[in-house]
């Protein structure tokens, strides 16, 4: 086991329950015009502080027009179990990909954690030269080097994406992960289950599908990727393709269960082609081979026409657009963001093939814009996105930003910036707003935010080696 002096790193979910609660909450900032700088902001999450709620740091990266996206710790727990690294492990470094610039940056936290600072950039250059990929995406610490995901090839429009890996110490790109990809062509997440040595990896869509906007044509026919991909993990080999049907569009966040001995995820479906509802799909084993059944299915909710925005208005509905889902380190709630109906649903998935809602909340949203309790008297643009829950499930942060030139199409009066905080009964369930904790507009200085990350670990970062 390799040696760590860093007590974030937690043998298994139940250490990582019981550990201490988060303090700070860093946060991806970016301005989609590209002409300030972006940032990475920092979070005051103590409930007993004078400034929680509030960005207690601030840390301007060198460039703007990145699209800062999703991003990592370059050391998680599942190091514990898995080679790779040198030395003593520190949960130390955010790394920090830009969707769009193709640029990575690696940000240290630990001189001063509310002033994290860049001690390395890997360049679109390196990554495309050494790995063949652009448009990072994604971030997870993994076996052999910290595994990133990638929308595009080395040309920057079309596919097929995939996987680079990144040095653990020395933060350089080591090369591509796969060694056989056979017809998997669009990336987007990239996850695992370490004891099955598998990985399973989602789709989204090329570049050039994406960047400019959503295309109503691409959508309508069927364009975007609709498959689950599952991999030997260690040997990079593409093993199995599930296709959800072609009216299943954009397979986005992976989200396997936490504990080691389980082999069961789940993934989301932002939209269906057939009657604009969103779709929570579960993937478990079938013998020697993997099956994805529809799990949970949110339909579209009825609006008049003037209540939409144009690309909408032919429709006469509201899509839920779920595009994150996240499942607690105990493997029992999930949590289901739909960023067009601005709704937070929770499910009780203590059996995983029979999820059961118990709790919901509402802020922003196409048609209500409903308000935060902090400041009733102002709608909100965008709706709850990207979703981080905390070790012990007790408390879930999100944000309401999607993609700069998808965020405009749903909602072309203005996203603006907000964060927001839910406090969780993980017994009962049911899920509810804390009305204290509202950062918003000028806290971010005009930019947008993105994916959240916890101090010491959360939900979506870790993967763990071992129960006791």
């Amino acid at each position: 086991m390799p040696e760590t002096a860093d007590p974030t790193f937690y043998r298994s979910p139940a250490a990582a329950i019981a550990a201490p609660p988060e303090s700070l909450a860093y946060v991806a900032a970016f301005d989609p015009a590209g002409e300030q700088r972006d940032a990475m902001a920092v979070i005051d999450c103590d409930p007993g502080s004078p400034e929680y709620g509030r960005v207690v740091g601030w840390s301007e990266l060198p460039t703007g027009g990145n699209e800062l996206h999703h991003f990592g710790w370059n050391a998680c727990s599942s190091a514990l179990c898995h080679e790779g690294h040198n030395g003593v492990l520190e949960r130390r470094y955010l790394i920090l990909p830009g969707v769009r610039s193709s640029r990575t940056y690696v940000l240290d936290t630990k001189p001063d954690p509310r002033q994290p600072h860049v001690v390395r950039t890997i360049e679109a250059e390196e990554l495309a030269a050494k790995a063949g990929y652009s448009r990072p995406h994604t971030v997870h610490c993994g076996p052999g080097g910290i595994f990133m995901s990638n929308l595009g090839a080395a040309d920057g429009d079309e596919g097929p994406g995939g996987v680079a890996l990144i040095d653990h110490d020395t933060f350089e790109v080591t090369g591509s992960w796969e060694t056989h990809r056979g017809e998997q062509n669009f990336a987007y997440d990239v996850w695992w289950h370490l004891n099955d040595d598998v990985a399973i990896t989602s789709e989204w869509g090329t570049p050039s599908m994406i960047e400019d906007g959503l295309n109503p044509e691409d959508l309508l026919g069927r364009r975007f990727g609709h498959h689950l991909d599952f991999w030997s993990l260690s040997e990079g080999r593409l093993i199995q393709r599930v296709d959800l049907g072609d009216e299943h569009q954009m397979v986005l966040e992976v989200r396997p269960a936490h504990d080691p001995r389980k082999t069961w995820g789940f993934v989301g479906v932002v939209i269906s082609v057939e009657d604009l509802s969103a779709s929570v799909w579960l993937w478990h084993r079938e013998g020697d081979r993997w099956a994805v059944n529809k799990a949970i299915t949110i339909p579209a909710e009825p609006a008049e026409a003037n209540q939409l925005p144009p690309a909408l208005q032919p429709f006469g509905a509201v899509p839920p657009l779920v595009t994150d889902i996240d499942l607690s380190v105990d493997d029992r709630w999930l949590y289901v963001s739909c960023f067009g109906t601005g709704e937070l649903k929770q499910y009780d998935v203590s059996d995983p093939h029979n999820p059961r809602e118990a709790g919901s909340l509402r802020v922003g949203g196409i048609v209500g814009r409903t308000p935060h309790p902090a400041a009733p008297e102002l709608p909100l643009g965008g709706g709850p996105q990207m979703v981080e829950i905390s070790r012990d499930g007790r408390r879930v942060y999100f944000t309401n930003s999607l993609y700069a030139t998808w965020d405009d199409i749903f909602y072309p009066d203005g996203v603006g910036a907000w964060m927001a905080r839910a406090d969780a009964d993980v017994e009962a369930g049911g899920v509810s707003i804390d009305p204290r904790f509202f950062p918003h507009g000028d806290d971010f200085r005009g930019l947008r935010v993105h994916q959240t990350r916890l101090q010491g670990g959360d939900a979506s970062s870790d993967s763990y080696c071992f129960v006791e």
